[in-house]
């Protein structure tokens, strides 16, 4: 018996090849695997260009109310910042009117403004750029 007729005779491996790929042996008759459907898929035309999603960016305003500590305090609580970090941010708002305190996807930034609202911070979102 040759190599080839001991393949065919072991159930599940046809053809010549051996591993059983575009053939299948069924009740000892040998049948074509069913076709594979090609088609074509449309290539995105070069003008089409995919930008990564650009961070949102959430900023606190400098305001004349809430007290520097308050503030810190504020930064620690919500976004579990040092306090090293906290005082530093808040140093920022002071002496340059604002300071970015968080950056992601714009429903993150949406709850973080949201939440600074909460605690009586100004803050406000815009898409980095």
């Amino acid at each position: 018996m040759s190599a080839d007729s001991s393949r065919r005779a072991q159930p599940g491996l046809g053809g010549d090849a051996g591993c059983g790929v575009g053939t299948r042996q069924t009740g000892g008759v040998a049948s074509a695997a069913p076709a594979i459907e090609e088609r074509e898929v449309d290539q995105p035309a070069d003008d089409d260009v995919v930008v990564a999603d650009r961070p949102w960016l959430v900023i606190v305003w400098n305001d004349p109310i809430n007290l520097m500590s308050y503030v810190t305090f504020v930064f620690q609580k919500l976004f579990g910042y040092s306090k090293e970090k906290a005082t530093k941010l808040m140093l920022d708002v002071h002496y340059r009117g604002k300071a970015v305190v968080s950056s992601g996807p714009r429903e993150r930034a949406e709850l973080d403004v949201y939440r600074l609202h909460a605690h009586g911070l100004w803050a406000t979102l815009e898409q980095a750029g």
